[in-house]
């Protein structure tokens, strides 16, 4: 049963999300040095097209962004920790809500340290059910850069679909640079699960 009605009332409190490693909360002040490290990392930023944090406040500015995108309910960011001794790991975001037709993009980076262990799938296959049946999301799109062959074959295996592809999309460092599109309908989730 199709809804175009997304649930507000998750915005009254963050939601707290658990997986069997992975815990996904607020953000904190404590997150503010990790997260300016993993936004100023050149491995994490080769695929984003954005630039590096400047500094520590401009981290904390970021972060401050957050909050304020859950408050006017346009979106809820996670921090992804370890669940054992709660050490910043990455994050992962639903943002650009859009409450009419009940979609939202999705924003995710890990810090190299954390690469290849599975923690981005297992945090994929936690949030994407909350986003369809808690959230009451239709759709999910994700927007990559097409050299990011990680990015993509994670989201392949989490059953998005390859549903555009943007020559000279966007113009950062200089350059045009191209982007993909892809898809994932709350249908498509329940069908590969």
């Amino acid at each position: 049963m199709f809804s175009n009605s997304v649930n507000d009332a998750i915005f009254d409190q963050f939601p707290q999300l658990k997986s069997e490693r992975l815990l996904f909360r607020e953000f904190k002040d404590s997150d503010i040095a990790p997260f300016y490290t993993l936004r100023t990392d050149k491995d994490v930023l080769n695929y984003m097209d954005t630039s590096p944090l400047k500094d520590l406040p401009a981290s904390k500015k970021m972060i401050r962004k957050n909050d304020i995108m859950f408050q006017s309910k346009q979106g809820i960011s996670w921090a992804v920790t370890d669940i054992k001794q709660c050490t910043f790991m990455g994050y992962f975001l639903l943002w650009n809500l859009d409450h009419k037709n009940a979609s939202a993009e999705i924003g995710y980076a890990l810090l190299p340290t954390f690469w290849g262990n599975g923690y981005m799938k297992e945090t994929f296959e936690t949030i994407l059910p909350f986003a369809f049946k808690s959230l009451r999301l239709h759709r999910l799109e994700a927007n990559i850069n097409p050299n990011n062959r990680r990015s993509e074959k994670l989201l392949i295996s989490a059953g998005f679909r390859k549903e555009a592809y943007f020559k000279e999309h966007y113009f950062f460092d200089g350059k045009y640079t191209d982007s993909v599109i892809y898809g994932l309908l709350e249908s498509d989730l329940i069908r590969s699960h």
